[in-house]
């Protein structure tokens, strides 16, 4: 038996990614597994913010305690997977999660991550401010902003006339602070890191359901069918039938 099994062939969480199951899994490989889908770190089952922060704290946690995030594993499967690409929801889902889990680290971090982390914060605000529906959380920004008033003043400065698209922050703004939010965790933790990292991930899947509840479209309601019609068949002289017109003779 391969070492990476447990004694019920149940793969191991380790890092990276791995080729079947008998290699091992990492944190949203199981998950891939949990919701029936191919074998991937990158299902479809899972916004790909959550994922990122889930494969990057699987990652970063030791390899002595890293078991311990195996029951938030199921917590992951189907959040956030079903918005639609490039849609304003998607958006305010992807600007409202940012916010949540950029802005428990920002005061944790060092602080030339703390200017970054600001920068991108910002975005969220300038980003937020065009949408035509509010974004869950963005009214905590302005509280977690004062908390680094260096870094605020600096990321403020920085981001004068600074504009940012809805694909710009989705596909590279926001994965980089979600980095950001982790790398930042290990380099300030140090001993404390695994706990503190699983912490983040606790944070990111709340805001990820709560996000979900908030901003999921409201569920198709279909009518069931209706029962089907018994129709009974008309006697043979109403149909004008040879059966019908030979009742019809023999009277």
């Amino acid at each position: 038996m391969s070492r990476e099994l447990t004694f019920d062939g149940v793969p191991v969480l380790s890092r990276g990614r791995h080729r079947s199951p008998r290699k091992g899994a990492c944190f949203m490989e199981m998950a891939s597994y949990l919701a029936g889908e191919k074998w991937s770190d990158h299902p479809a089952c899972t916004h790909p913010l959550l994922a990122q922060l889930a494969r990057m704290v699987n990652d970063h946690t030791s390899d002595a305690e890293r078991s311990a995030l195996a029951p938030m594993i199921p917590s992951v499967v189907g959040v956030g997977g079903g918005l639609r690409g490039g849609s304003e929801t998607e958006v305010r889902w992807a600007v409202g999660f940012v916010v949540a889990v950029a802005g428990h680290t920002l005061r944790e971090i060092p602080e030339v991550m703390q200017r970054a982390v600001a920068t991108g914060l910002i975005r969220c605000e300038q980003l937020a401010a065009t949408l035509s529906e509010p974004v869950p959380g963005i009214e905590d920004l302005r509280e977690i902003l004062a908390g680094v008033p260096r870094a605020e003043s600096w990321a403020r400065a920085f981001s004068v006339d600074r504009r940012i698209t809805h694909k710009a922050f989705t596909r590279h703004a926001a994965p980089s602070m979600v980095s950001c939010a982790v790398d930042g965790t290990v380099a300030h933790a140090s001993n404390a890191a695994d706990a503190r990292l699983r912490d983040l991930l606790e944070v990111g899947i709340e805001a990820a359901h709560r996000l979900d509840d908030l901003l999921a479209p409201p569920p198709v309601v279909v009518a069931a069918p209706a029962p089907p019609t018994t129709l009974r068949a008309p006697s043979g002289a109403l149909l004008g039938s040879r059966h019908g017109e030979a009742e019809a003779g023999s009277r």
